[in-house]
């Protein structure tokens, strides 16, 4: 049973009558042609996430395929949420690997709704802003329920869609009896009318409440009806309403540097951070950073509590208390503080990608500037797997460098976009080439093309690198050319040619020349034109074979080898595809060897010869396991299947197509 959910909460009083609203609708929810939908609206602060996670929790067992949930301020970039990324990010808590998460946003609801038909599961949708942002989340199931938190009623739901349930102040007994929870101090009941005024200042906000109690336990020493006094001339000398009084006396009692630190984290590229980056957002070193984010969340303007709970250790300041920090930049920041440390953060984010990149793929060629360590600022533990010699765990480091480069999608994308409104065109080229090592495995389209398009910009705003224009065009191209806009691919590919004068005879650039040569086959290929396809890679590898570049010329040997296999020239294709297989193997080039292996045991069983092909099969299905790749297994199970039809053995083949089927139904793609 998938249980997203973190630990319950120590301190959580009321709201019985709301609770038992939703046990009762679920009880007598009789529409089982859609799932029941429950929204809990009402300001930052009021409790809803809690009192969404505690009814999932009453009703865990009704729902035994479990709890799923999102919050969608994770994937606002300028506002609006996109619902495509929000549904990769549930297809994949679907046990869906990223590897088959559709890139057409149509094809990725149908994925979720054949993976939700059936279901019977909590879905809990933070954060929502409008009614057009929860639809396409609903699942498929009338066996399902959805719980959707929001600062405001989303009133253009369809009526009589959802249970809308509005969340009141606390009233004073719960007040206390919360504050109580949250302070336990024998101040309390000895003051029981300070308890009452501090009960009051707070207006029912459970968040306030916290707020409060975090300052009454910081100064343990003063009397409680001091305190108060004090607190009440603070909050009501600013004039400002709420619990934003309370955040601005607590942030006003921070030390420096956790001051700075508040003041730095809504500049994030992304709305969610992590220890490493924050430290290099505030550039004074490791235990510096622990100390400042410990002091905000005993100040509580941070929440450490799902960080700590959470696997991939993030953490975030929610929506008002991020738009507090904003405030309290503008007002008290240094000149340039901001823009200086968010800087420094770019160069530290590109260096941790570029080492990423490495790790996961492999030393390739790179026209982009290396980024060295920053002082202060650790690099991310990942580990370069060229340092051992043990395959296993050579593997496992490659991998560790994917899935981190994975989680960080978001953050890579958002730096990209931040660096070039700020003129680092360096840093752009750089990040580029990271975004097209993460987009071979992780397509999406828009987002992509968006990226190189900015890396184009870049280099030629930058204008003295013909090597970036080169590099930048050939991988838009390739994107663009994968998308449909085949005419457009083909002009950047123009373009990249006109500078190729300016390139230098040094290795890389002769390197980066077949590069285009190589780009241009393969737009031949999506053209269907392989005769023209097959000619440039040939020339390529006539290139590469000069500089020389062994790897290079291994790479389009496999490609010319599937170009005449496309052509029907199947003699002259196994023995490039045999040739290209052998390369990889003694280059210990473990992604090479698995494609030109497939590429091979495929061309094999063309020209019959299935019991050679049977083995480079059975090898390739072994690494897509030891990957957990179920897009490669399913599809050697494809060529396994017709391998044992065309040898009469239909029983095997059965197997190896349920195998597929199944892999594909498992990974929400159905037949």
């Amino acid at each position: 049973m998938r249980m997203q959910l973190p630990p319950e909460p120590a301190c959580f009083v009321d709201r019985d009558e709301q609770r038992e609203r939703v046990l009762r609708a679920v009880r007598e929810w009789t529409g089982r042609s859609r799932p029941l939908l429950v929204t809990l609206s009402g300001p930052q602060g009021m409790g809803k996430t809690e009192l969404a996670r505690l009814i999932a929790r009453v009703l865990r067992d009704e729902f035994p395929d479990g709890v799923l949930s999102v919050d969608l301020d994770d994937f606002r970039m300028g506002g609006g949420a996109d619902p495509g990324d929000v549904l990769a990010q549930l297809l994949e808590s679907l046990d869906v690997e990223p590897a088959f998460v559709s890139a057409q946003f149509k094809a990725r609801c149908n994925q979720y709704w054949s993976r939700t038909a059936a279901a019977r599961l909590i879905l809990i949708v933070d954060n929502a802003r409008y009614a057009s942002e929860i639809v396409p989340l609903l699942p498929a199931s009338g066996e399902s329920l959805m719980i959707v938190t929001s600062h405001s009623p989303l009133r253009d739901l369809e009526d009589g869609a959802a249970l809308g349930i509005t969340l009141p102040p606390l009233e004073e007994w719960a007040a206390t009896e919360l504050l109580e929870l949250v302070v336990r101090d024998p101040r309390l009941a000895a003051d029981p009318e300070s308890v009452r005024t501090l009960v009051r200042l707070c207006e029912g906000m459970p968040a306030a409440l916290h707020v409060a109690g975090g300052w009454v336990r910081e100064h343990r020493l003063r009397p409680l009806s001091r305190l108060v006094t004090q607190l009440r001339n603070e909050w009501e000398g600013k004039g400002i309403p709420g619990v934003e009084r309370f955040w601005d006396t607590v942030y006003e009692g921070l030390s420096s540097t956790a001051s700075l630190l508040y003041r730095l984290l809504p500049h994030h590229p992304s709305t969610t951070f992590t220890l490493d980056s924050a430290t290099a957002l505030l550039g004074l070193g490791p235990e510096e950073c622990e100390g400042a984010l410990e002091e905000l969340d005993r100040a509580g303007l941070l929440d450490l509590s799902e960080m700590l709970a959470s696997a991939d250790g993030r953490m975030r300041l929610p929506g008002p208390l991020r738009a507090h920090a904003v405030r309290r930049s503008r007002r008290d920041a240094e000149e340039g503080e901001a823009e200086e440390q968010l800087r420094r953060l770019l160069r530290w984010l590109v260096r941790q990608f570029q080492r990423a990149d490495r790790f996961a793929a492999g030393p390739r060629l790179i026209v982009g500037d290396e980024f060295a360590a920053l002082a202060e600022a650790p690099d991310v533990p990942l580990e370069d797997p060229r340092e051992t010699a043990d395959p296993t765990e050579k593997a496992a480091r490659s991998d560790r460098a994917s899935a981190w480069l994975y989680e960080e999608r978001h953050v890579l994308f958002a730096a990209l976009r931040l660096a070039h409104e700020r003129g680092m065109d360096t840093e752009v080229v750089a990040l580029s080439e990271v975004v097209w090592t993460y987009a071979l495995d992780h397509p999406h389209q828009s987002d992509v093309i968006g990226a190189m398009r900015l890396a184009v910009a870049s280099a030629i705003r930058d204008g003295a690198r013909p090597a970036w224009l080169v590099r930048t065009r050939c991988q838009l191209a390739r994107h663009l050319w994968e998308a449909g806009l085949v005419n457009e691919a083909e002009d950047q590919l123009n373009n990249a040619e006109a500078v190729l004068g300016g390139l230098g005879d040094s290795e890389r650039d002769r390197k980066l020349a077949a590069s285009l040569v190589e780009s241009r086959g393969m737009l031949d290929g999506a053209r269907g034109e392989w005769a023209s396809a097959a000619a440039e890679f040939a020339r390529s590898r006539q290139m590469h074979l000069a500089i020389p570049n062994p790897y290079g010329a291994m790479l389009q040997t496999y490609r010319l080898g599937e170009a005449r296999a496309k052509l029907g020239e199947l003699g002259e294709a196994y023995e490039l595809l045999a040739e290209a297989h052998g390369l990889a193997v003694a280059q210990e080039r473990e992604r090479m060897t698995r494609r030109t292996g497939f590429a091979l045991a495929g061309v094999l069983c063309r020209l019959g010869r299935t019991a050679q092909a049977r083995p480079l099969y059975e090898e390739s299905l072994r690494a897509a396991r030891r990957r957990r790749s179920g897009f490669d297994q399913a599809r050697v199970h494809d060529a396994m299947a017709e391998l044992a039809q065309g040898e009469g053995l239909s029983a095997e083949a059965a197997e190896h197509r349920a195998a597929a089927r199944d892999i594909r139904r498992y990974n929400g793609l159905g037949e």
